[in-house]
C-alpha cells in the first residue's frame, strides 16, 4: 500500500525547492520586464498554451486586479483573429516552459510587426522564444514533482509565483491601495468591506426607531417592536441623541422588576451610546460594534441627530460581515 501522505510531502518539498530557486532569476531582466509593463500605455496581454495557458490566465487576472490592465489570449485563437486585440501600445507576456511551443512561436512575427513589446517567460534561456523577446524571465526548475518528469508541476508552480512577483512589484510601484483593489472587486465580500458606507445600507427615515426622552419604557417597547432592530434611539426636544435603549437594557429592567408602564425611559436608557457617521465605511462601523460588543448602532449627523440605524443582521445581509 502506498504511503499517500509521504508522497504528498515529497511533492510539496520539491515544489518548495523550485520556488526557492526562483530568487536567482529576479535579475535585471525581471527589472526590465517590470519597467516595460509599468510604462505600458496599452494592456499587458498574456499568451500561453496548455498548462502554461491556464497559469497565464491566472497571471492576467492578478495583474488586472492589482492595477495593471491585462487579459489572456489563447495562442490558437490569436492565429485566427484574436491578434487583432494586440496594438503597438501593448506589452505581450508569452509563457512556455520549453520556449519552443509552436503555437506561441507562430504568432511572434506578427507581434513584432505590430510593434508591441515582448516579454518571454520560459525555463530555457537559450530557447527560441527567449531569444526573440525584448526581455526574458527564467522560470527554470531543477525537477518536476511528477516522478515521471512529464506532468507540469513544479514548473507551473514556479511560473505562477513569478507571475505573482511581477504583479505585486507593479502594485507597489503604482502605490495601489486597498480601495483601488476594491474598485475592481465590487461584487466580492472584500469589495463590500472596503467600499460600502453606512449611508448605502443603513435604515433611514421612518425606519429609524426614535422616541422622546420623556416617553415611558412601554413606549420604547412599542417602537422597538415596530422597527424590529432590537433598540431605539432616545432624543431630547431638539431631536438630539441623548441615549439608547436595547434588548439588553430591557432584560435588566425586567430583572429589577421596574414598572414599564410608569417608569420614564430616561432613567433606564444607556447614556452616551456608541454612534457612527453616515459616511463611515461599513467595515469601520462593524469594528466599533465588535470592539464594544454591541449589536446595534445609531448613525447621527453633524448636529447629533439620528439619521440611521444598523444592527448585526444588516451587516450580515449586506455581505460586510
Amino acid at each position: 500500500m502506498k504511503n499517500f501522505k509521504q508522497l504528498a510531502k515529497n511533492v510539496i518539498e520539491i515544489e518548495q525547492q523550485a520556488i526557492a530557486e526562483l530568487i536567482e532569476f529576479v535579475d535585471d531582466n525581471f527589472e526590465l520586464a517590470c519597467q516595460l509593463m509599468f510604462h505600458c500605455t496599452g494592456r499587458v496581454i498574456v499568451i500561453g498554451m496548455g498548462k502554461s495557458g491556464h497559469i497565464g490566465g491566472k497571471i492576467a487576472a492578478t495583474l488586472a486586479s492589482t492595477g495593471t490592465p491585462s487579459f489572456f489570449v489563447h495562442p490558437g485563437e490569436a492565429s485566427h483573429g484574436d491578434l487583432g486585440m494586440v496594438t503597438s501600445n501593448d506589452v505581450v507576456l508569452t509563457i512556455s516552459n520549453s520556449g519552443e511551443t509552436s503555437e506561441v512561436l507562430a504568432i511572434i512575427p506578427v507581434i513584432k510587426r505590430i510593434g508591441a513589446k515582448l516579454i518571454s517567460m520560459t525555463g530555457n534561456t537559450e530557447s527560441t522564444l527567449a531569444k526573440l523577446a525584448d526581455t526574458h524571465i527564467c522560470i527554470k526548475v531543477s525537477a518536476e514533482a511528477c516522478p515521471l518528469g512529464l506532468a507540469p508541476t513544479s514548473s507551473t508552480t514556479a511560473t505562477l509565483v513569478m507571475g505573482d512577483a511581477l504583479a505585486v512589484a507593479l502594485l507597489n510601484a503604482r502605490d495601489f491601495t486597498a480601495e483601488d483593489f476594491a474598485l475592481s472587486h465590487p461584487g466580492g465580500s472584500l469589495g463590500k468591506r472596503l467600499l460600502l458606507r453606512l449611508n448605502d445600507i443603513m435604515h433611514q427615515g421612518d425606519r429609524v426607531p426614535i422616541i422622546s426622552e420623556s416617553a415611558l419604557i412601554k413606549d420604547a417597547l412599542v417602537e422597538m417592536s415596530l422597527k424590529g432592530l432590537g433598540m431605539t434611539a432616545i432624543v431630547n426636544e431638539q431631536q438630539h441623541l441623548v441615549g439608547l435603549f436595547t434588548d439588553g437594557d430591557l432584560r435588566r429592567v425586567l430583572d429589577n422588576r421596574i414598572d414599564i408602564h410608569s417608569e420614564c425611559i430616561n432613567t433606564v436608557m444607556t447614556h452616551n451610546p456608541s454612534v457612527a457617521q453616515s459616511d463611515m465605511l461599513a467595515a469601520q462601523a462593524l469594528k466599533i460594534m465588535e470592539d464594544k460588543k454591541i449589536n446595534g448602532l445609531i448613525i447621527i449627523d453633524s448636529n447629533n441627530k439620528p439619521v440611521g440605524a444598523m444592527n448585526m443582521h444588516d451587516f450580515l445581509s449586506s455581505g460586510v460581515l
